[in-house]
């Protein structure tokens, strides 16, 4: 069961237990890195292969305990650059995500967010947008329960330093501080669809209360955060003309998805990434408890709801001609697609760029899928040259849009 040692003192005694098994290992992960053919891959260094086994580990032992506990909004709210977000206006909640949300009892919630860039003229950096000024809006990973938009936050801020340096004729980023859920065996916390409805809330204060052009914005995430960012282009071209948004909510410009998690039904299958990419990756044990699909559910959603292609886009689990799917991309904006081609999820990214590339037609679609790299490169200065690379080639997406 995930987190069977969540309990003090039990908790402190397996970390330093766990501590101490990590140190054991090392000798074993040297010594079964020490020949470049022995690594996961032959380009990776010495140093590089150590760090995604010790990373792998450590994320084993937290499976075992609990998530890093999420701050609360009133202490963000204390730190440079953040803003809040009204929640967003009830009769915008429409279609599949008012049912959702009637199932679980969830509410449309006040949310905030960090400003990454210059700051305006009163020194603030949530300043209304300049005519023709364009922003990024940006979404953390972490599974849905854990992570943050906050600076603080190294992939976060690691991310949008990167894109803010690259994507020319963006000087300002919005990252969004949506709500983490939580589930069994930890109580029952927001549940879907309580962080699409703050990425919802974001996405309406930069177009109605910043007043930037929808034409002018593209929406990006990585991990869990390119889940959303699906999410949110997906609800504004089904629902965006429907009678109770009326137009509120246009399109974006472009969709950046960052080694998006777009398949929350991945089991480890012969032949897959998932399983020959194992070793190349550290999210294994994280996938194996399914944990972010439970956390999500809440007290009404069922597991086949979340792998079913409001959450996972990518999976092979239905066909390209279900209902769910088929023809969803056809309206959606210019879209990227960046993976790392030693990800465990890089399968279902595959799937992805092809359903949208058969609706979308090829011109639009935009994959970058670069060698050697692990999951959610961008978020780490460690993996490089493949960040920068990623980087590069994002810069060429964006200076066509």
């Amino acid at each position: 069961m995930m987190y069977s040692y969540r309990h003090q003192p039990v908790k402190s005694l397996y970390v330093i237990v766990g501590g101490f098994w990590l140190l054991l290992r090392i000798p074993f992960w040297v010594t079964r890195n020490l020949l470049p053919t022995w690594r996961p891959r032959r380009n990776w260094s010495l140093l590089r292969s150590f760090i995604v086994a010790l990373v792998d580990a450590a994320v084993a032992i937290m499976t075992e305990t609990s998530p890093p506990a999420p701050e609360q909004l009133d202490k963000l709210a204390k730190t440079p650059g953040f803003s809040w977000v009204e929640p967003v206006p009830t009769e915008l909640i429409v279609g599949d995500i008012k049912r959702f949300a009637e199932m679980n009892d969830v509410q449309a919630a006040r949310a905030g967010g960090f400003w990454y860039g210059p700051k305006g003229v009163d020194s603030s950096l949530g300043q209304a947008a300049k005519p023709g000024e364009k922003v990024l809006y940006l979404f953390h990973g972490g599974g849905f329960v854990m992570g943050s938009a906050s600076p603080s936050f190294s992939p976060t801020a690691t991310i949008a330093k990167g894109l803010l340096e690259h994507a020319s004729g963006f000087s300002r980023l919005f990252a969004l501080e949506y709500r983490l859920a939580s589930g069994p065996p930890l109580p029952i916390s927001n549940p879907f669809p309580a962080c699409f409805l703050d990425v919802l809330a974001g996405y309406y204060y930069l177009v109605h209360t910043l007043h930037f052009a929808p034409e002018n914005i593209i929406v990006a995430g990585d991990s869990a955060g390119g889940v959303l960012a699906y999410q949110l282009v997906r609800y504004c071209t089904t629902y965006g003309d429907s009678e109770g948004c009326s137009g509120r909510l246009p399109s974006p410009l472009g969709l950046l998805l960052l080694s998006p998690s777009v398949d929350a039904s991945l089991h480890p299958v012969p032949g897959t990434s998932m399983v020959t990419n194992r070793r190349s990756d550290y999210t294994g044990a994280w996938f194996d408890t399914r944990y972010s699909v439970f956390a999500l559910m809440g007290k009404a959603l069922k597991e086949s709801d979340i792998d079913r292609p409001w959450f996972s886009p990518g999976s092979k689990v239905y066909s390209d001609d279900d209902e769910g799917i088929k023809g969803v991309f056809t309206r959606f904006p210019k879209t990227m697609i960046v993976a790392g081609e030693a990800e465990m999820s890089r399968d279902c990214m595959r799937v992805l760029r092809d359903r949208m590339e058969r609706e979308m037609g090829k011109e639009k679609v935009v994959y970058a899928e670069i060698d050697d790299a692990p999951h959610d490169f961008l978020g780490s200065t460690i993996w490089e040259p493949e960040r920068t690379i990623a980087l590069e080639e994002i810069a060429k997406w964006v200076a066509k849009l």
